[in-house]
């Protein structure tokens, strides 16, 4: 049997989907009517379109990838020679400080107020050393926290759904049900992430329009009910999952200095 072609392997790689005339781009176009594409996979029309979870990896890999290329993710490393050590017993920064969780060094030492006793043995261990070790973590801790935080946005989707659930109690909808719409609203955004990233002023410009508008729509178009109803529920969702994100960028921050 002769080996495959280069194309034949891409397409064998990326599956049927990925083909000219495959379900991806029939996805991507309904996907960017809002709630369309939520509507005809809960109404059972799924075969000729990707699956959510499919779906939100596939532009989410992508975008992440296309951030990096035009330059969005790209970190300058600090150079040693840039940063000055200072001398034994000098060593002054906070590594956190959120509300009244606090941790970092300072002329006396290592400082940990409002964390778990654990957690502050664990963080000593990791910054409590000699002040090029301490470059050397800082150093690196800008790529550790990207490479992490795209584990955390997709941890972030189930409990998205969770605050829509809340926020729809009423309408005694499944839970797969609201995570399929947060799937497919996360996609979106991924897809506005990478307009963002280019270098044309007037489409990042739409793309910032677009982010908060489409989830209005799709909110009232797949939920239904009042608009101000819908208003008052996204004025919810959004605190709730800002709380949510803010609490995920500690988490991985933690993350970077612990791992």
């Amino acid at each position: 049997m002769l080996p495959p072609t280069l194309r034949e392997f891409a397409q064998q790689f990326g599956g049927s989907y990925l083909a000219a005339e495959g379900a991806l781009w029939r996805t991507l176009a309904l996907l960017m009517l809002p709630g369309r594409l939520t509507q005809e996979y809960l109404a059972g029309r799924r075969r000729h379109y990707v699956l959510p979870l499919r779906l939100y990896l596939t532009i989410s890999v992508i975008a992440l990838v296309s951030l990096r290329l035009f330059g969005v993710l790209a970190i300058e490393p600090m150079k040693p020679e840039d940063i000055a050590l200072p001398r034994p017993g000098q060593l002054s920064f906070t590594l956190i400080e959120v509300g009244g969780l606090r941790a970092g060094m300072n002329g006396t030492g290592f400082f940990c107020t409002g964390l778990p006793t654990a957690l502050c043995a664990r963080l000593k261990d990791r910054i409590d050393l000699d002040p090029k070790a301490v470059v050397r973590q800082v150093q690196e801790l800008p790529e550790r926290f990207i490479s992490h935080w795209g584990t955390a946005m997709f941890l972030l989707l189930p409990i998205f759904a969770v605050w829509l659930k809340l926020s729809y109690l009423g309408r005694h909808r499944r839970y797969t049900e609201h995570l399929v719409f947060a799937l497919h609203l996360h996609a979106f955004w991924f897809l506005m992430l990478i307009a963002i990233a280019t270098p044309w002023a007037w489409l990042n410009g739409l793309a910032f329009i677009a982010i908060p508008v489409y989830a209005l729509i799709a909110l009232q178009r797949i939920y239904g009910g009042p608009k101000w109803a819908t208003l008052l529920r996204a004025a919810l969702q959004t605190l709730l999952y800002t709380a949510t994100l803010a609490v995920a960028v500690l988490l991985v921050g933690l993350w970077a200095v612990l791992a």
